[in-house]
């Protein structure tokens, strides 16, 4: 039998360390799946939803530095566009085979045609329509090869009949080559960084998902220093562990007081591997280093006075030698004191009682982090849960933590978890997940209990759009179509085969949060949370102070005082710090 071209594709995509794929398959997708079928090598997992799959490939990317997801003709291929979205500014290397309407059909708006080239175009590092044998067999290699070097998404958009035509010859590699090149700034440049450094008096370090390779190294940089280290919500898990005598916490709207302060304190501030976005939290007054291994980044958030090209931990190493040992160590002192302060103030969150369905989501935050293994990889939906994950979960020996922190979209922690349980078999894995998120892809459940991957997914059931919510409030909007009519999750999950709780009272999170994580399988905790819990950013605004006090007298007018009350009750603590 002469090799086809859908062979071909799956011999690229084991030569390149792609273990499995995920996909729905049907249609123009079939010729692949025999492929797969009769090699035996990739494991092709179900999913209900492409967009589930194209998660739980950047999960896989993420951990194991490639990934793979397919849609078959039209929507089949359009549902994976927000996980590739997500994917790709993540900078995880997956590679999506969209496979369309045969070539002969293409353009007279067949049915379901799409537009592979323009559909894909903004969400990825290469994008090809293959449209014969000779054009499949060189954008296989080289979208494998972009994915990997770009760090990002390649799509092939390929016809159901080139992938059944048979492979012709042609001078193209059939393998691809992982780089693992040393870039560090120039002589000059070296000599410049240090001098700065060694010319200011309170540094502090702002250390993102780019120090994940240099820990020791960022570590070891504080340390000669006597510099605070902040960090991005990516990068927290690395270094936001009791055992770091430098740690201050987090920046930005998830951040607290002492991440900022040290920030805005700082003579010079040091960005390490990060992109963080949310300028309003920057300085403008102090100098600042940028160094990143994407030049293309540096400057475009802050004012940045030095900006550096370099991987971290090469640039780390070299620059180590260089620097003055700092002997002054009165500002580090003084942002750990309101470093430990803060962590205080949360622990004080969680000790407050909590009634019949309304559990303190901080409690139930601090508990995970308690029983969660201390190699666990935690999911974490965008919104609320994102919030208590950032306060309450800490890193210890080696934990790892990831969501949708670039592109911010619901759903994604439960099928990350599916990504991560497969590429992770032998390691605790944990969803936090909202209701709202879990909502939008919850047959896919079902893919986590037809692999019997044993993901622990903790929901935090708010009955509400939290973080919408929020946001109404502070800009001085009533909330209004934020309320979640929810399913019972539980039964849900055990129609589905998956191990269930549900939990309304407060003395019950613990020890049903031990049985589901003790559990040797997949499994499902309903928490019942304070749909009013708040969150308060490091910074505060007048506007939000007076937009959130204008929200609440609006819906005192509106006869919603029970509302008002509810939440001044729940959240008594957090409002003396806004008011």
């Amino acid at each position: 039998m002469a090799k086809k071209v859908a062979d071909l594709l799956v011999e690229n995509l084991v030569n390149a360390g792609v273990k499995r794929l995920y996909a729905v398959t049907g249609d123009s997708l079939n010729p692949i799946n025999d492929a797969v079928r009769r090699d035996g090598r990739l494991e092709w997992i179900h999913v209900s939803h492409e967009e589930a799959g194209a998660y739980a490939a950047s999960m896989d990317a993420e951990l194991d530095g490639i990934g793979c997801c397919m849609g078959s003709s039209g929507p089949g291929h359009v549902h994976l566009v927000n996980g590739l979205y997500d994917a790709n500014r993540a900078g995880n290397p997956v590679i999506a085979i969209a496979t369309t309407i045969n070539t002969d059909k293409a353009g007279m708006d067949n049915f379901q045609e799409t537009n592979v080239v323009k559909l894909f175009d903004d969400c990825s590092k290469y994008c090809v329509m293959a449209n014969t044998p000779q054009q499949a067999a060189t954008a296989f290699q080289s979208a494998i090869q972009h994915a990997i070097q770009d760090r990002g998404v390649a799509v092939v958009g390929l016809p159901g009949d080139v992938s059944e035509a048979d492979v012709e010859n042609i001078p193209t590699a059939h393998k691809n080559f992982y780089t693992n090149s040393r870039l560090i700034p120039g002589k000059k440049e070296m000599a410049q960084l240090a001098e700065v450094i060694n010319s200011n008096k309170k540094v502090m370090l702002f250390c993102g998902y780019g120090c994940k390779d240099a820990q020791e190294e960022a570590m070891q940089l504080s340390e000669k220093l006597n510099a605070p280290m902040g960090f991005s919500f990516r990068g927290k898990i690395f270094f936001d562990k009791t055992s770091n005598p430098y740690a201050v916490g987090l920046n930005g709207l998830l951040g607290n007081k002492s991440g900022f302060k040290s920030m805005h304190e700082a003579d010079l501030l040091i960005l390490l591997g990060t992109d963080f976005p949310y300028t309003d939290f920057l300085p403008e007054e102090n100098t600042i280093i940028q160094i990143d291994h994407k030049p293309e980044r540096i400057g475009r958030r802050a004012k940045v006075d030095y900006g550096y090209a370099g991987d971290i931990k090469d640039t780390l190493e070299a620059l180590l030698p260089k620097l003055d040992k700092k002997t002054d160590d009165a500002f580090l002192k003084d942002m750990r004191k309101l470093h430990a302060e803060q962590e205080d103030k949360y622990a004080s969150y969680v000790e407050a009682k909590s009634k019949e369905n309304n559990i303190h989501p901080e409690f139930v935050a601090s508990v995970i982090d308690d029983l969660a293994a201390d190699d666990a990889i935690f999911t974490v939906d965008t919104g609320m849960s994102a919030v208590w994950a950032a306060r309450y979960i800490k890193g210890k020996r080696n934990r790892y933590l990831t969501g949708s922190f670039n592109h911010g979209s619901m759903a994604n922690a439960m099928p990350m978890a599916i990504g991560a349980g497969l590429s992770r078999p032998e390691r605790q894995v944990i969803a936090l997940c909202g209701d709202g998120g879990i909502s939008m892809l919850l047959g896919d459940l079902m893919t986590i209990s037809q692999y019997n991957i044993p993901v622990k997914i903790i929901i935090f059931n708010n009955r509400t759009l939290g973080m919408v919510k929020l946001e109404m409030q502070v800009a001085g909007y009533p909330e209004w179509q934020t309320d979640m009519k929810n399913p019972d999750f539980a039964k849900v999950a055990e129609a589905m085969d998956i191990k269930a709780w549900n939990v309304d009272e407060c003395q019950d999170v613990k020890s049903v949060l031990q049985e589901a994580m003790a559990h040797d399988g997949p499994a499902l905790v309903n928490i019942f949370t304070d749909p009013d819990a708040l969150a308060m950013p490091p910074k505060v605004e007048f506007s939000q102070m007076k937009g959130f006090a204008t929200s609440m007298g609006k819906l005192m007018l509106n006869g919603q005082a029970a509302d008002v009350i509810d939440t001044a009750k729940s959240n008594m603590k957090y409002l003396k710090e806004l008011f």
